[in-house]
């Protein structure tokens, strides 16, 4: 990956973070990108705070990376909010669905539109969209957040068919439980709904999977940069879960 230039974003922590320094140890020239930008800073990369909702900040990420480091040849679109806060879907607030198809949906989908045709111009690209176990399996009271990451798996295929003629590859990685900072919400809120501890809640989880644990960030960001690399030019338009041989 020596020269490449990578944009990540929710690289701030957390699964985006260690794709961010994994691909960085592979020799790409990486951009991070999250809202909050102390905790950017703390990574020791180049990054840039935006709003990857919005239609201007996922245009200002694209540019100032391309100003500091080059045209964009890796894309890991990894932020993304949870459904902590959401309800049953009869009591949902419909402004609920609409931040979250905002954050999780339309700014994957602008990040790809702006720097996808450059890729294709160019021959070679790489696209790689954080989905979730929850992108093939619906949750309860997540109508939001399972809608939009079942919307990043069909955009990543989506993309696969249009670029794929060029050199350029897109697949979504599906996680299942990960102990990140986004999760620990869930987990909160669904011990305060239970009136358990947020250990318990934990334990259950763990308890999905062959292997009695929940994942670490690294285990899902070292299949990300895998996607990123030469190595992985036959793979397209694929939805990979990495979730122990659990279920979910």
């Amino acid at each position: 990956m020596n020269g490449r230039v990578a944009l990540v974003t929710g690289g701030g922590r957390g699964i985006g973070r260690e794709a961010a320094l994994l691909l960085s140890a592979a020799g790409a020239r990486v951009m991070i990108v999250s809202r909050g930008a102390a905790e950017l800073a703390a990574v020791g990369l180049e990054y840039v705070a935006a709003d990857l909702g919005t239609t201007e900040g996922c245009a200002w990420a694209v540019a100032e990376t391309e100003h500091r480091l080059g045209p964009i040849d890796l894309l890991v679109v990894n932020h993304g909010i949870g459904s902590a806060h959401e309800r049953l879907v009869w009591e949902q607030d419909p402004a609920v669905w609409r931040e979250t198809m905002r954050v999780n949906l339309d700014g994957p989908f602008e990040l790809a539109r702006l720097t996808a045709g450059g890729m294709c111009q160019r021959g070679f690209g790489r696209l790689v969209f954080t989905s979730s176990t929850a992108g093939e399996k619906a949750e309860r009271s997540g109508s939001a957040y399972t809608a939009s990451k079942h919307g990043v798996i069909g955009l990543a295929r989506a993309v696969a068919q249009d670029a794929g003629p060029f050199g350029v590859t897109s697949n979504a990685v599906l996680p299942g439980w990960v102990r990140t900072e986004m999760a620990e919400n869930s987990a909160k809120s669904e011990a305060a709904r239970r009136e358990i501890s947020v250990e318990q809640v934990w334990r259950e989880r763990a308890a999905i999977y062959p292997q009695n644990r929940v994942l670490e960030p690294r285990e899902v960001a070292q299949v990300i940069a895998f996607l990123c690399s030469d190595a992985a030019a036959g793979v397209n338009g694929e939805a990979i879960t990495v979730a122990l041989g659990g279920m979910w």
